[in-house]
C-alpha cells in the first residue's frame, strides 16, 4: 500500500505515515454539505490539509475510505449526560473508587458507538463527599489520545446543588444549598482544589436568584469556568443579572424553570433581542419528544438558532431494558421506552434518548437542514465550551473525531432518519455498524 509519492511520481512503499483519506463523502462545511475529500492522521489524531500533503509534501494516504456518498460529520458532543448503561456519575458504588472508575470506562466504551465522541459527565445535586470522591474521575480525559478508551470527557458538569428547591426536578431537596457566603460555599461543596486550575470541572449550573449566586457566577467566570443558569425561579430581570455576571448558557431551556408569561418572559426572555449589556446565551434543549413539545423547540430555535445545543440529559437507564429501578435519592424510576418517570408522582425523571435520535427529531420537527441540525451537537457546543479550535468542526488541526452518517429520507410525508454507521476517534475507527472496529 503506497504511503508517499517521490518527486518522479513513483510511490514510496516503505514509509508509514498514518494518513487516512475519506472520499466520496459529504462534509459539513460552514452552512453546506460539500462533496469533498477529508484527510486525517491516525498518528496525531488530527485533521490534515490534504492539498498540502499531496502537492507539496508528495504524501499519499496509507488508506482510502470510500464512504459511498454518506455524510461525514464532526463527532457529537453531549454537554449534559448524567449516566448511561447502568452507571450513574452521581453514585459512588459499594466498591468505591475502583468500581466508579470501571463504571466511567463502561460509559465511555458504549457511548462512542452512538457517535458521541466527547461529553460532559454530569453530576446532579449531591452532598459534598460525593463531589470530592467522583470529580477526580470525571476531568478531561483526552490527553493520552487513546482512541480505544472510547468517548472523551471534556470535564464535569456540576448541575447543582446551588439550585432552587422549588424547581428541583428530581434533585433531592434536602441536599440543595444556598451560596450565601459566595465562592467559599462552592469551594466547601466541590473541594477547593476543584475550583483551581487545572480543574476536573468544565461547567456549573446555578440558579441566579439565590442569595450570593451572582457573586459566585462572576467568580467562576473570572476563573475560566463556563456557567449556566437553570433549575431556577428567576424572573427575566434576575436571569438577565445572571448573564451580566458572566453566565453564558441556559440548562435545558423550558424544563425546571418558570414558563414564558406575557408580562414576564422569565429565563426564556434571554433569547429575545440582544442588547448592549448582554448577549443572547447558549441554551440546551432535550429533543426526546417527552420533555418539550416539538413546536416549542421550533420557537426557541427560531429565536436564537446559533445558540441551540441539543442534549440528552440521559441518566443511567439509557441503554437499559424497561422496568422499575432504584434512584439515587431513595425514589424509584419507571422506564417505559425512552420515558422515565418517578414512581411516586409521575414526574419526568431525565431521559434515556441517544443524541443521534435527538438530532433526527430536531431535523424533522423544525424544518432545519441537516447541517443546522448537526451544528447543534458539534460546532455550537464546542463554541460554548471555548473549544472551537479543537472540537466540533472539520477544520485543519482540529481533532479527527468523526461520525459517518446515513441519511435515510423516504420522501414526501416520511420522516428523515440519521443513522450512525461509523465512528472515528483521534483518526482511528472505533465503531462500524457492519462489524467490529
Amino acid at each position: 500500500m503506497p504511503s508517499a509519492i517521490l518527486p518522479n511520481g513513483t510511490a514510496h512503499r516503505d514509509r508509514v505515515t498514518g494518513v487516512v483519506k475519506f472520499t466520496n463523502c459529504l462534509l459539513v462545511r460552514g452552512a453546506d454539505l460539500v462533496n469533498e475529500d477529508l484527510w486525517v492522521s491516525s498518528i496525531s489524531g488530527r485533521i490534515l490539509n490534504g492539498q498540502e500533503l499531496l502537492y507539496e509534501q508528495r504524501i499519499a494516504p496509507d488508506s482510502i475510505i470510500d464512504l459511498g456518498g454518506r455524510i461525514l460529520s464532526p463527532g457529537f458532543i453531549d454537554v449534559q449526560l448524567n449516566g448511561a448503561y447502568g452507571f450513574d456519575f452521581s453514585v459512588i458504588p459499594e466498591d468505591g473508587a475502583a468500581g466508579y472508575g470501571k463504571g466511567v470506562q463502561r460509559v465511555n466504551k458504549n457511548l462512542v458507538r452512538g457517535g458521541v465522541t466527547s461529553y460532559l459527565p454530569t453530576l446532579t445535586s449531591q452532598l459534598p463527599d460525593v463531589y470530592h470522591e467522583a470529580l477526580p474521575y470525571l476531568g478531561p480525559s483526552g490527553a493520552s489520545r487513546d482512541a480505544t478508551l472510547g468517548s472523551e470527557s471534556l470535564g464535569a458538569h456540576c448541575e447543582g446543588p446551588f439550585i432552587s428547591p422549588t424547581k428541583n426536578g428530581i434533585h433531592k431537596v434536602s441536599v440543595l444549598q444556598t451560596p450565601a457566603n459566595g465562592i467559599s460555599d462552592l469551594a466547601t461543596c466541590y473541594g477547593p482544589a476543584n475550583l483551581s486550575s487545572p480543574s476536573p470541572i468544565k461547567l456549573f449550573t446555578i440558579a441566579p436568584e439565590l442569595p450570593g449566586a451572582l457573586s459566585c457566577i462572576q467568580s467562576l467566570a473570572d476563573r475560566g469556568f463556563t456557567v449556566s443558569i437553570g433549575h431556577s425561579e428567576a424572573s427575566y430581570e434576575e436571569a438577565k443579572l445572571g448573564i451580566k455576571a458572566g453566565a453564558t448558557k441556559i440548562t435545558h431551556l423550558f424544563n425546571a424553570m418558570k414558563p414564558l408569561h406575557h408580562r414576564n418572559p422569565g429565563i426564556f426572555g434571554l433569547l429575545g433581542t440582544a442588547s448592549s449589556s448582554i448577549a443572547k446565551p447558549y441554551f440546551g434543549i432535550i429533543a426526546d419528544g417527552i420533555h418539550i413539545h416539538p413546536t416549542t423547540i421550533k420557537i426557541a430555535w427560531n429565536a436564537h438558532p446559533s445558540g441551540l445545543i441539543l442534549v440528552t440529559d440521559a441518566m443511567r437507564l439509557a441503554g437499559m431494558p424497561d422496568g422499575v429501578y432504584d434512584w439515587t435519592n431513595g425514589s424509584r424510576i419507571i422506564k417505559n421506552g425512552s420515558l422515565l418517570t418517578l414512581e411516586e408522582n409521575g414526574k419526568i425523571a431525565g431521559s434515556s434518548a441517544e443524541l443521534v435520535d435527538c438530532v433526527t427529531n430536531f431535523l424533522n420537527w423544525t424544518g432545519a437542514g441537516v447541517v443546522e441540525a448537526l451544528r447543534a451537537v458539534t460546532e455550537t457546543p464546542a463554541r460554548m465550551l471555548g473549544m472551537q479550535d479543537v472540537k466540533g468542526s472539520l477544520r485543519e488541526g482540529t481533532d479527527a473525531d468523526l461520525v459517518v452518517l446515513d441519511l435515510r429520507d423516504g420522501g414526501v410525508g416520511v420522516e428523515k432518519k440519521l443513522v450512525v454507521d461509523q465512528v472515528w476517534k483521534f483518526g482511528k475507527k472505533v465503531f462500524d455498524r457492519e462489524g467490529s472496529a
